[in-house]
């Protein structure tokens, strides 16, 4: 499809000239006497660039420079002028004009800055185009699940995006603290703002001091040139700071001094520099364990934890396994083309009953898994990995992902939940069978199967 270009000038004849050039050079014209008409115009249509005259009548090219910054940002203006309007040129510049040529201009001169102007306008829908499929990736309604745990941490989220409080994310490691983060971002007034992350595990203390707050021009050897951070880069946006307890001594102080005065200098400088950032924090560790060894400080705690947002493990989510297989595979659909399987009840049963100490990162490497290897129209249990299928492993994993701080009356119900469930993985998940092996009623079984919310049965 051609290039949309609308043509604004009074001079009928002027126009016409430029309108056949334009269209000669394969855009597509509108070419307009009259600049109201031509603000009118814009409302119904899709433009690339504007071109308008400077001096005109009922309006000036300012007046419709300033129109379409207003009103459409991402359409970049060139300006045209008499040689005698210089000045008012320069000062269309200022407002924001892509460009301006004086009259008399040579075509080669108007047809290379139209050139650019439309490498913007490309560039720009590009990025709009990016940024639509990231947030349509990554907003709230990437959050996968319909379990009461879910719905409460979607509110969670729904509430406080909208805020700039600081936000920490807690959870074990694979629960999705990432995407809770993005969708945060996404659903602030922030949105349209860099989404900046770094994972605080990944680097040593050295080289993440750089990262974050970028280097001075030989502050270090290798420092070859000045380098932003990420606090810079994520300015007006959201910085997200992954597995923050991982962070050393010092760096927990220097971040704390950001958060207190929104001020830092780069390594080796000594301007300081101001930011506007959203912080977002996450990590799978104990923080207020940590603040009780002296390994993280208290006062970065406080100012971290203003709004806490637990994530809960797969395994106190189990209704939400199908769900989130289904959408993995789809997934894999869509970005690999991989052919989707839907899995047999009884794969689905196995699925429902694990534990997953890996969590939902683990459950979409498995889908993955069976998607690619297996071989009929369902992926049937033995399309399962070896450790989904062992009901004793399963027992294995839910002792020992019990936490060592429950009290007796705790763990007995999480060893109890985990021998129901393995009682029905060894009787094909058939009741009465399960309640046998476990030596007690179907009644009391469907019980404890209420109890511990645990799906995917047959009566």
């Amino acid at each position: 499809m051609p290039s949309q270009i609308l043509l604004i000038d009074d001079e009928k004849n002027y126009l016409l000239v430029l309108e056949m050039l334009l269209s000669d050079a394969g855009y597509d014209v509108t070419a307009l006497a009259d600049p109201q008409m031509a603000l009118a115009y814009l409302e119904e249509s899709e433009v690339d660039v504007v071109i308008t005259d400077m001096k005109m009548p009922k309006l000036t090219g300012q007046d419709v420079l300033e129109h379409v910054k207003k009103n459409y940002p991402h359409i970049p203006v060139l300006i045209m002028t008499a040689f005698g309007s210089i000045e008012a040129a320069v000062e269309a510049m200022k407002l924001g004009a892509f460009d301006f040529v004086t009259k008399p201009f040579s075509n080669e001169e108007l047809l290379l800055s139209v050139k650019k102007a439309m490498q913007l306008a490309e560039a720009q829908r590009q990025f709009k185009l990016l940024h639509e499929n990231l947030e349509n990736r990554f907003g709230l309604h990437s959050i996968v699940g319909k379990s009461k745990a879910i719905r409460q941490l979607m509110d969670m989220v729904g509430r406080a995006a909208p805020s700039r409080s600081t936000v920490l994310i807690t959870g074990e490691s694979g629960t999705g603290k990432e995407l809770v983060a993005k969708a945060i971002h996404f659903a602030s007034p922030r949105a349209k703002e860099p989404f900046v992350s770094i994972n605080c595990m990944a680097l040593n203390p050295g080289v993440l001091e750089s990262e974050l707050f970028g280097h001075e021009k030989g502050s270090f050897t290798g420092a070859v040139a000045r380098k932003r951070g990420r606090f810079e880069l994520a300015h007006g946006g959201t910085l997200f700071l992954d597995e923050i307890g991982e962070l050393s001594q010092d760096l927990q102080v220097k971040l704390l001094r950001v958060l207190q005065e929104r001020t830092f200098e780069r390594v080796g400088g000594t301007e300081t520099i101001e930011v506007d950032i959203r912080l977002v924090a996450a990590t799978n560790k104990d923080l207020p364990a940590e603040v009780a060894t002296g390994n993280f400080r208290e006062d970065l705690f406080y100012r971290l934890n203003v709004v806490q947002i637990p994530l809960p493990p797969l395994r106190e989510r189990r209704e939400d396994v199908p769900l989130l297989a289904a959408h993995f595979a789809q997934k894999l659909t869509q970005d690999d083309g991989i052919a989707t399987r839907p899995f047999s009840p009884e794969a689905m049963d196995y699925l429902s009953a694990y534990e997953w100490p890996g969590n939902v990162r683990q459950l979409e490497n498995v889908v993955e898994r069976c998607m690619v290897l297996a071989t009929g129209d369902y992926v049937t249990v033995d399309d399962l990995p070896p450790e989904i299928r062992d009901e004793d492993a399963q027992f294995k994993s839910a002792v020992d992902l019990l936490p060592s701080r429950l009290n007796l009356a705790e763990t007995l119900e999480n060893i109890e939940a985990a021998l129901v469930r393995r009682a029905l993985v060894r009787a094909d998940f058939v009741q009465v069978k399960a309640a046998e092996l476990l030596g007690i009623s179907k009644s009391l079984l469907q019980y404890k199967l209420k109890k511990y919310e645990i799906a995917g049965h047959k009566s």
